[in-house]
Protein backbone atom coordinates (compact mmCIF):
# COMPACT_ATOMS: atom_id res chain seq x y z
CA UNK A 1 0.00 0.00 0.00
CA UNK A 2 1.44 3.45 -0.87
CA UNK A 3 1.44 6.12 1.56
CA UNK A 4 -1.25 8.43 -0.05
CA UNK A 5 -3.75 5.39 -0.46
CA UNK A 6 -3.01 4.39 3.21
CA UNK A 7 -4.02 8.37 3.84
CA UNK A 8 -7.48 8.23 1.43
CA UNK A 9 -8.50 5.17 3.63
CA UNK A 10 -7.84 6.48 7.56
CA UNK A 11 -9.59 9.27 5.98
CA UNK A 12 -12.54 7.50 4.87
CA UNK A 13 -12.78 5.15 7.85
CA UNK A 14 -11.81 8.17 10.73
CA UNK A 15 -12.26 11.39 8.82
CA UNK A 16 -15.54 12.74 10.20
CA UNK A 17 -14.55 11.67 13.74
CA UNK A 18 -11.12 13.29 13.44
CA UNK A 19 -12.88 16.55 12.00
CA UNK A 20 -15.17 16.60 14.66
CA UNK A 21 -12.82 16.21 17.63
CA UNK A 22 -10.36 18.88 16.06
CA UNK A 23 -7.15 19.12 15.41
CA UNK A 24 -6.26 19.67 19.06
CA UNK A 25 -8.17 16.23 20.76
CA UNK A 26 -6.88 14.43 18.19
CA UNK A 27 -3.17 15.81 18.45
CA UNK A 28 -3.82 14.22 22.17
CA UNK A 29 -4.67 11.02 21.10
CA UNK A 30 -1.65 11.10 18.63
CA UNK A 31 0.16 11.40 21.81
CA UNK A 32 -1.30 8.63 23.73
CA UNK A 33 -0.30 6.22 20.63
CA UNK A 34 3.10 7.41 20.41
CA UNK A 35 3.01 6.26 24.56
CA UNK A 36 1.78 3.28 23.90
CA UNK A 37 4.43 2.99 21.12
CA UNK A 38 7.06 3.72 24.09
CA UNK A 39 5.92 1.05 26.14
CA UNK A 40 5.93 -1.73 23.33
CA UNK A 41 9.49 -0.96 22.44
CA UNK A 42 10.43 -1.42 25.57
CA UNK A 43 8.44 -5.20 26.50
CA UNK A 44 9.74 -5.86 22.69
CA UNK A 45 6.96 -8.18 21.57
CA UNK A 46 6.67 -7.77 17.88
CA UNK A 47 2.87 -8.58 17.67
CA UNK A 48 2.72 -5.87 19.69
CA UNK A 49 4.92 -3.52 18.53
CA UNK A 50 3.69 -3.98 14.68
CA UNK A 51 0.26 -3.03 16.46
CA UNK A 52 1.60 0.19 17.78
CA UNK A 53 3.21 1.79 14.95
CA UNK A 54 0.30 0.97 12.76
CA UNK A 55 -1.64 3.04 15.17
CA UNK A 56 1.11 5.76 15.23
CA UNK A 57 1.04 6.20 11.40
CA UNK A 58 -2.77 5.80 11.38
CA UNK A 59 -2.83 8.90 13.82
CA UNK A 60 0.05 11.02 12.27
CA UNK A 61 -1.98 10.31 9.04
CA UNK A 62 -4.91 11.69 10.43
CA UNK A 63 -2.88 14.84 12.04
CA UNK A 64 -1.75 15.47 7.74
CA UNK A 65 -4.93 15.15 6.45
CA UNK A 66 -6.75 17.26 9.05
CA UNK A 67 -3.96 19.72 7.98
CA UNK A 68 -4.35 19.35 4.35
CA UNK A 69 -1.20 17.30 4.12
CA UNK A 70 -0.59 15.33 1.44
CA UNK A 71 2.02 12.85 3.85
CA UNK A 72 3.29 11.30 0.06
CA UNK A 73 4.16 14.51 -1.48
CA UNK A 74 5.45 15.77 1.76
CA UNK A 75 8.16 12.66 2.62
CA UNK A 76 8.84 12.79 -1.02
CA UNK A 77 9.49 16.63 -1.54
CA UNK A 78 12.00 16.51 1.91
CA UNK A 79 13.69 12.54 1.70
CA UNK A 80 13.79 12.03 -2.35
CA UNK A 81 17.56 13.20 -2.59
CA UNK A 82 18.71 12.05 0.04
CA UNK A 83 19.30 13.59 3.54
CA UNK A 84 17.48 17.05 3.33
CA UNK A 85 20.78 18.27 5.05
CA UNK A 86 23.70 16.98 3.29
CA UNK A 87 21.48 15.63 0.43
CA UNK A 88 23.52 11.83 0.51
CA UNK A 89 22.58 8.45 1.09
CA UNK A 90 23.75 7.50 3.43
CA UNK A 91 23.84 10.72 5.51
CA UNK A 92 27.02 12.10 5.95
CA UNK A 93 26.90 15.07 8.08
CA UNK A 94 28.96 15.36 10.76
Amino acid sequence: MQIAEFQRLIEAIYGERDRARGLSGTHMWFGEEVGELTRALRRNRREELEGEFADVLAWLTTLASMSGIDLEQAARRKYAAGCPRCRATPCACP
